[in-house]
């Protein structure tokens, strides 16, 4: 039997990090702890993090619905994936708290990575920026090893956009190098063919929701005459139906689908987006959303259970000035586990 703790959390950024949105300073965060009712040192811990623009079960009343909710599953003693099934980013500290309970350990799942004898091969994050800013973070990930990075555009004009993939390639082939970028819905429709005419001279491998979420018909077009293969994001967020899922897909057929687990309905969401994907032959790839080490463990331990050799979006934890400490580094491009290091105390200090 166990009981349930919500400990908030504020995350503080180290840098601010600019987004199409806006500018994030800091991130408001739920850790829910299950803790065993008699035994107090047997618990498990799970993050919610929604992004107050972003998610779709983000508002004023969170943090009630997420006590509601808290209270049903200790009465049940079990996560009901079907009630917060419209509740993704609570599904997931739930779904994931349970599994470390029940675990009794920080390895979730039985995996390489989980033992620390791989590493998951991740992008370097290029975020909005000035010109030089985004330069220097770009050379930053370079020196560091990385050989898949992903820009952030849409900040700052176009072609001072252009200048900086010309950068790249001017030292470093598509075969060295892999580029995505990310839109997050900036283009207007009208100009963006053009766009991506002139990114897909520069060998970029995707880019992430060139036009705004909701209009399947001109994002289906727009996949079916770009030079560039399309990944969506944003579009998926609120989708939470298998059957709508299905109709999105059937609908749209992009190139690929990127999942957070976080927004895209929990690990039980995200799973059946993987599962649709692969019937319809559209390729996926795994991506963290601004959590803090409690979720970006529990996100790179399911994304190892995948046999995907596509770089996953996995080093965003370590944005941030008080941070929980988990033994996640990354060693070049990759992110490596440390089962032996050091993990936090079920008392967060809020």
């Amino acid at each position: 039997m166990f009981r349930i703790e919500i400990i908030p959390y504020t995350l503080h950024f180290k840098q601010p990090a600019g987004t199409s949105r806006g500018i994030y300073t800091e991130h408001r965060v739920w850790y829910v702890v299950f803790v065993d009712i008699d035994d107090e040192s047997h618990y498990g811990i799970g993050e919610c993090a929604p992004l107050h623009d972003l998610s779709c079960d983000f508002n004023a009343h969170y943090a009630d619905t997420l006590s509601a909710f808290c209270k049903i599953t200790e009465e049940k003693q079990f996560v009901d994936t079907e009630l917060l099934r419209d509740y993704p980013s609570m599904l997931f500290g739930l779904e994931t708290a349970i599994r470390h309970y029940r675990q009794h350990k920080w390895q979730l799942w039985d995996t390489p990575f989980s033992m620390g004898e791989q590493g998951i091969t991740i992008n370097g994050l290029i975020w909005m920026a000035d010109y030089a800013t985004m330069l220097q973070q770009i050379e930053t990930k370079l020196t560091q090893g990385f050989t898949c990075v992903k820009l952030k555009i849409g900040a700052i004009d176009f072609e001072k956009e252009l200048d900086l993939l010309r950068s790249i390639r001017s030292h470093y082939s598509a075969k060295e190098v892999t580029i995505r970028v990310d839109a997050n819905g900036n283009f207007a429709n009208e100009d963006t063919l053009g766009k991506l005419q002139k990114l897909s001279e520069l060998d970029i491998h995707s880019i992430e929701q060139p036009i705004k979420a909701g209009q399947w018909h001109e994002m289906a077009q727009l996949i079916a005459s770009s030079p560039l293969p399309i990944a969506l994001d944003e579009e998926l967020i609120g989708v939470n139906n298998p059957t709508e899922k299905r109709k999105l897909l059937e609908a749209i057929r992009p190139h690929f689908i990127i999942l957070k687990p976080s927004l895209h309905g929990g690990l039980t969401g995200a799973y059946e987006w993987i599962e649709l994907a692969q019937e319809l032959g559209i390729d996926w790839w795994i991506t963290s959303a601004l959590e803090s080490n409690i979720g970006l463990n529990c996100i790179a331990q399911w994304c190892a259970t995948f046999d995907n050799p596509l770089p996953q979006g996995l080093g965003t934890g370590m944005l941030y000035t008080n941070n929980i400490e988990m033994p996640l580094t990354i060693k070049r491009h990759e992110l490596w586990f440390n089962p032996n290091g050091i993990f936090p105390d079920k008392l967060i200090q809020g």
